[in-house]
């Protein structure tokens, strides 16, 4: 496996496709412009932060190691890295890597010619728990780790380091020499998270010793006792710590699912939490509630909609015609049916109850928000199918309202709703330059003229059987793992402009019978997804832990044109001999409306997941279905499960179109280059695609970023980077859509944390705000 690819696959890995950004490039400060939303995090000054207290953070999951460069880490493995590890450079508020002084005096290039050598000087106080100095030992151990010649080791995060030639130690013991064979633009991104020499001396230490327990530290905090039972990791104020020292006695890392947060907040359980739009919309009706205005805005009891029935909740649905029935079943003449009545009353009771008392602890949290550092896109897989042509493939994008796509997810939210121009880096990052124009905006002549030379026709004559698509995989897909239908967790198979007869066809009774059986899916899973206008995609990869649910067999309506209706007298007697009557011809069927080529329609797979948190990725999703159908192109969209999404579907590349987001890098010289990789053939014939799942790809994409990495001239490696960048947008395997919101409920007078967007946390200052002293109150 190639350095690269371990390092691709450490940022799938790390949590919902969770990029660790801690490290980047300097000067440029214009470039990039400022950032599409600031970070919401009630900066406070550290004079006015108590010190001590706990905070209880939720996190998806305990992680599974400790050493963020296996493939298992995820994003508590980092958040934890962040706390009780040197990292040399952290982020800024724009995503900007800057020097962090707790570690670094100074680091910089010194030599570029014969070689680059990096010159580090640490910080003179800087020591691990054990009261080791931090030196050179612990650079040598770890570039030894990671460079990919002791495959002992088992590692996911290479890049950068097998470009290192040999690590010295300078002048004094508090300088690091880095030489490098081969020039490194990204160069800051390496030694962040710096381990101590006892975790990389040894592939032993390595691979096993730094999985459940880092004993050796140096950051703002320790770490104390991971709990599996209670599902809580203790982070600890670190005594030996020469910096600010961190405000909180204690930081308490607990694993909490998403959809139970704000029951775990409003129980006291939790004091900061990452939220979905379901948790902040209850966070804003209890304020809402609590000031004294209904439902309407108008004032009115608290919660309570016409006749006082709860505005929301459990009871929110029930009509009284409903309310009415229960009570005549549960005190009616049959008594099963009554017990079993009141028993659901009395559950509902306690259902509508416990809301009510949530909703009220959920008063007085907030919900700061952002926009996280990472984007949605819409991938097209150029592998095989109509959009192994490109033509075909910019149609699609040059279809899109990518404005409409970002008003429909941010703006409900109040934040910034401006599509990302950019595959390699987002608005405020250096790297950053709208690029979009490479392939064009919205344009539906365009789009169709696109789709005409490719040879896509309307009303062009079908010799398949209604419901086949073109391209090879047209025969119907099932995983076999479980079964499809109501009750499995499988919403099934939707196709759009094929409900309607748009295709042309003509339906008898049977065809109606199929529409019919194709709208009861449609109406079965709008219910069950409750649409919502935020994205809120459970982080894909590590935090998907749903059983793996099959992919729903493909509605196959049936083809009345195809099959003869026997008259009555259309026999003749056999004892006469008459030889019986031809049968009549089929009708030829036709793509009416939408578009067909050699016979086929042009149906594109559409695959979105299923699970909770999925429901905006869902909600885009039928928009984007609403502009292609308008463009001629049938949608079949297949919803599966969180935990076979990626792994069955888009990495297999079991996908026509697909919705999902790649994370922004600090280094996307090093970073995206992967993503965007040209698909090499395989000595087995097979495709090795590493990241890039769309399979579109280009010798002269791979050269700029290839150009990007050994380019020591920052600017000019940016430059190149920008340049790959357009080339993407053209190939149009890809089309970024907008960057994802950031929903964080806040305990009350919590200072310093929230949505950090681009930004890295800064572990010491976040705190308890100081209560207002009597003279203040006064005032």
């Amino acid at each position: 496996m190639s350095q690269r690819r371990r390092r691709s696959l450490a940022l799938l890995t790390s949590g919902v496709l969770a990029l660790p950004l801690l490290t980047g490039c300097g000067a440029g400060d214009d470039e990039g412009g400022p950032a599409a939303a600031g970070q919401d995090i009630a900066t406070t000054k550290r004079d006015k932060v108590a010190d001590g207290g706990v905070l209880r953070w939720a996190v998806d999951a305990l992680p599974d190691t400790l050493n963020a460069f296996q493939a298992d880490a995820d994003a508590t493995t980092n958040r934890i890295a962040g706390a009780v590890l040197p990292h040399l450079f952290v982020l800024d508020a724009k995503g900007r890597p800057v020097a962090n002084p707790d570690y670094l005096e100074k680091a910089e290039v010194i030599e570029r010619e014969p070689k680059q050598v990096v010159l580090y000087k640490l910080n003179q106080q800087a020591v691990w728990s054990d009261g080791r100095e931090i030196g050179a030992p612990d650079f040598v151990a770890q570039w030894r780790a990671l460079n990919g010649k002791d495959s002992a080791y088992w590692t996911a995060r290479n890049a950068g380091y097998e470009r290192i030639e040999k690590i010295e130690k300078g002048k004094t013991d508090l300088e690091v020499r880095v030489t490098f064979g081969k020039p490194y633009a990204d160069w800051r991104s390496l030694f962040s998270p710096l381990y101590p020499k006892q975790v990389t001396g040894t592939p032993d230490a390595f691979n096993e010793g730094a999985r459940g327990t880092l004993k050796v530290t140096a950051g703002p905090f320790g770490l104390g006792a991971i709990d599996k039972k209670t599902g809580t990791a203790a982070l600890t104020r670190n005594p030996r710590w020469w910096g600010q020292q961190a405000k909180l006695d204690t930081l308490v890392l607990t694993a909490v699912p998403r959809a139970e947060r704000p029951a775990a907040l409003a129980a006291g359980k939790l004091d900061l939490a990452e939220i979905d739009r379901s948790g902040a919309d209850r966070i804003a009706l209890a304020r809402r509630d609590a000031s004294g205005k209904g439902a309407s805005g108008k004032g009115g009891a608290a919660g309570t909609g016409a006749g006082g029935a709860p505005a929301h909740g459990p009871g929110a649905a029930l009509t009284p015609a409903q309310a009415t029935l229960s009570w005549a079943t549960a005190y009616g003449t049959d008594e099963e049916k009554a017990e079993e009545e009141k028993e659901n009353r009395t559950k509902h009771t306690e259902s509508v109850k416990r809301y009510a008392d949530e909703q009220k602890a959920l008063r007085g949290f907030t919900v700061r928000k952002s926009l996280e550092p990472a984007y949605t896109q819409l991938a097209m897989n150029g592998a095989s199918g109509p959009l192994a042509d490109e033509r075909v493939r910019r149609a699609v994008a040059r279809a899109l309202d990518r404005q409409a796509l970002a008003d429909l997810v941010l703006k409900p939210l109040g934040l910034p709703a401006k599509p990302v121009g950019s595959h390699v880096a987002l608005a405020g990052q250096q790297a950053y330059a709208d690029n979009s124009g490479a392939l064009g905006g919205q344009d539906t002549k365009a789009a169709q003229a696109l789709l005409a030379d490719a040879g896509w026709r309307r009303g062009g004559r079908l010799s398949e059987p209604a419901g086949a698509k073109a391209g090879p995989e047209s025969a119907p897909q099932d995983d076999g793992k479980t079964p499809a239908g109501p009750g499995t967790g499988n919403d099934g198979l939707y196709i759009v402009g094929q409900d309607d007869g748009a295709n042309g066809d003509h339906p008898g009774p049977a065809d109606a019978g199929a529409a019919g059986a194709g709208a009861a899916v449609s109406s079965a899973g709008d219910g069950r997804d409750r649409v919502s206008p935020v994205l809120a995609p459970a982080p894909f990869g590590a935090r998907q832990q749903a059983l793996l649910l099959a992919q729903a067999a493909r509605l196959r309506p049936v083809d009345d044109a195809k099959r003869s209706a026997a008259r009555d007298g259309d026999a003749a007697d056999a004892d006469q001999g008459s030889p019986a009557p031809a049968p009549a011809k089929p009708a030829a069927r036709t793509s009416g409306n939408m578009l067909a080529k050699d016979g086929k329609a042009l149906t594109l797979r559409f695959v979105l997941p299923a699970g909770p948190g999925s429901e905006s990725l869902r909600t885009v999703g039928e928009r984007i279905s609403q502009m292609l159908r308008k463009l001629g192109v049938n949608t079949e969209t297949t919803k599966v499960a969180d935990a076979s999404f990626f792994k069955d579907h888009i990495a297999s590349g079991q996908y026509d179109l697909a919705l999902y987001s790649w994370p922004a890098t600090a280094f996307p010289a090093t970073d995206a280059r992967p993503i965007f990789a040209k698909p090499e053939p395989a000595a087995d014939g097979s495709l090795m695609v590493e990241q890039n799942y769309t399979r579109v790809g280009t010798d002269h994409i791979d050269q700029l970023f290839d150009q990007a990495l050994g380019e020591l001239d920052e600017a000019q490696s940016r430059e190149l980077v920008r340049k790959a960048d357009a080339r993407i947008w053209a190939a149009a395997g890809s089309i970024p859509l907008f960057q994802r919101p950031e929903l964080v409920a806040v305990k009350p007078g919590l200072v310093n944390a929230g949505a950090f967007g681009l930004g890295a946390p800064r572990y010491q200052d976040i705190g308890w705000k100081k209560p207002p002293t009597a003279k203040g109150k006064k005032k």
